[in-house]
């Protein structure tokens, strides 16, 4: 699973990154402890244009009465999209990007929680393929929400978790968000060894209050 991220990269730089135009009411960057239900930025493909805007991280049912109508659903797993009601029609028709500085997982020693943050071994930032959809709720109150889609992780990922967010590289992009016609299945892989680093940091971001810097510090051998 993928429960917190990062982003730290400027808006400008990201619209330029994705040839997007950007919303006016973005979240503030950096932030270094994202959590489900709060707004992230993400891209879509909408009247012939890529658009970059804020969506709620946790995907809303059309069914759900309230957002809190049920599950919290911030991962969708890559095996089941294209079943699962839930997800079955934004995975046809609503596919998003969403980018990443990194994203935290968790090991055990003990009693004690150890966050790990992952990011690309380049440098580059990530971009994860998600889906969305916008929710209606009484007195027409809407929200654009989105989920995370996961892969079964692989080799070095896999000795730390089981899951891991799908990556969609450049050259998938037009595909992933529906610019290209079919076959966005394809591009819903785990990132190979290799393409991940992962540094152990400070227990401080167990806690889903805390933000700042220090909280993607290495920890000193």
């Amino acid at each position: 699973m993928c429960g917190r991220f990062a982003i730290t990269l400027p808006d400008d730089a990201m619209t330029q990154m994705f040839d997007a135009v950007p919303a006016n009411d973005l979240p503030p960057v950096p932030r270094y402890n994202i959590c489900p239900t709060q707004p992230v930025s993400v891209v879509i493909a909408a009247e012939g244009r890529r658009r970059y805007g804020p969506m709620r991280w946790g995907f809303i049912p059309t069914w759900y009465k309230t957002p809190t109508d049920g599950p919290l659903l911030f991962n969708a797993r890559s095996e089941t999209l294209a079943e699962k009601s839930a997800f079955r029609e934004a995975a046809r028709r609503r596919r998003c990007l969403i980018p990443a500085s990194g994203f935290y997982e968790w090991t055990r020693e003990g009693e004690t929680r150890l966050p790990w943050f992952i990011t690309r071994a380049d440098g580059a930032p990530m971009v994860f393929a998600g889906i969305w959809q916008s929710w209606e709720g009484p007195e027409g109150v809407r929200v654009a929400s989105c989920a995370i889609v996961t892969a079964a992780a692989k080799g070095e990922m896999a000795a730390l978790h089981d899951r891991v967010p799908v990556l969609v590289a450049p050259e998938n992009w037009a595909l992933w968000l529906g610019e290209k016609g079919h076959g966005a299945a394809r591009a819903m892989v785990a990132p190979e060894d290799g393409v991940l680093a992962f540094r152990r940091v400070g227990t401080a971001v167990n806690s889903n209050r805390a933000e700042g810097p220090d909280l993607i510090e290495p920890l000193e051998s």
